[in-house]
């Protein structure tokens, strides 16, 4: 890495912040462009430092009402915040307020099926497929007037940024992926993995049978727990931590959202006809030409593929890194400070 991108992070950060991240890749951050942020870096930061996002906010999104958090200047460069399985917004309780501290406008919205986002009809179907949480980010956007964002994610959160900075990068200025590239397909998954890759998966097994549904539904924080875990071996999480995510999953549609979500992709679950073109654009597996910083962590007990395998899916200005020290599959709330760092490098 040249000197002139390592002066640039040191005076970002400091060298003790990205001691704590490895660093690999072509990015080159003193040629990307600078938005109207106040600050080059986030604030510092601790995980845990956080426990509320203060009064959250609903709007009429296509086939949703979703719940969202917003901090940061209303003016400034906006970011979106994706969350995953079994989490939600309170993953980036922490990256949220250095972000706006730095100057952005951040919006951490709810998925379909967590927290206070419901649908709006009684009769729309339950979809977990990845096309429709695709969809209901850009009819977010639609919602809040917001033309264009840097967005970046974890697990579920990463695959729908992914996507839509795939089919749409008109929205996307930039992309953090946890993770890399987690744009699937039916097809795909119907290859069978080594034995030690499909021992991984167990629950997604367990959730294409009735018992697995009628235990999430009547296990879920049980369930949600023991994915943490399993996830994060090294993060010691206390109950009111756990207590505050796990809340989200009270929502009546939750474990039908899960369920259809993980027997879709092994193509036990019905697909709506409207994403139908969608599915097959990315059963294609496009490559993404917006910036984008990948991040895995090194004590990532989920399953993820290599970061090999996924490097030659993004033809922009690209760069991976690794974050040390014991950080989990929860990697924004295990290190928001690399989480948010890598947001506002990306960014610009």
């Amino acid at each position: 890495m040249s000197d002139r991108i390592d002066h640039l992070r040191r005076r970002l950060v400091g060298a003790a912040a990205m001691a704590a991240a490895g660093q690999f890749g072509v990015f080159d951050f003193a040629k990307a462009q600078s938005g109207s942020a106040k600050s080059a870096s986030p604030v510092a930061i601790k995980a845990g430092t956080n426990v509320s996002f203060g009064p959250l906010k609903q709007i009429d999104a296509g086939v949703l009402n979703v719940g969202y958090a917003e901090a940061g200047p209303a003016d400034g460069p906006v970011v979106i915040l994706l969350h995953g399985w079994p989490y939600d917004i309170y993953s980036f309780v922490d990256v949220a307020p250095a972000l706006a501290a730095a100057g952005y406008r951040v919006v951490v919205p709810y998925l379909r099926g967590y927290g206070t986002t419901r649908f709006l009809s009684d009769a729309t179907m339950r979809n977990g497929q990845q096309a429709a949480l695709a969809v209901d980010l850009t009819a977010f956007m639609d919602a809040l007037r917001i033309e264009k964002a840097t967005l970046g994610g974890f697990d579920w959160g990463a695959r729908t940024a992914a996507i839509v900075a795939a089919l749409w990068p008109e929205r996307c200025k930039a992309l953090v992926s946890v993770s890399g590239y987690l744009i699937g397909s039916q097809a795909a998954n119907k290859m069978p993995l080594p034995p030690t890759a499909e021992l991984a998966w167990w629950y997604q097994y367990y959730f294409a049978t009735e018992r697995g549904r009628a235990g999430y539904e009547a296990n879920r924080r049980d369930f949600a727990k023991l994915i943490w875990r399993l996830a994060s071996p090294k993060w010691n999480f206390d109950d009111a931590t756990f207590e505050r995510t796990a809340a989200s999953f009270d929502n009546p549609d939750h474990v039908g959202i899960v369920i259809h979500n993980y027997r879709w992709r092994l193509g036990l679950g019905e697909s709506e006809a409207r994403y139908a073109d969608l599915e097959k654009r990315l059963a294609e597996f496009p490559v993404i030409a917006v910036p984008t910083i990948t991040l895995e962590s090194d004590a990532n007990g989920a399953p993820h593929p290599d970061a090999k395998s996924y490097a030659g899916k993004f033809s922009g200005r690209y760069e991976h890194r690794v974050v040390t020290g014991g950080v989990g599959h929860n990697l924004p709330q295990e290190a928001p400070q690399e989480f948010a760092q890598a947001v506002i490098d990306v960014a610009g």
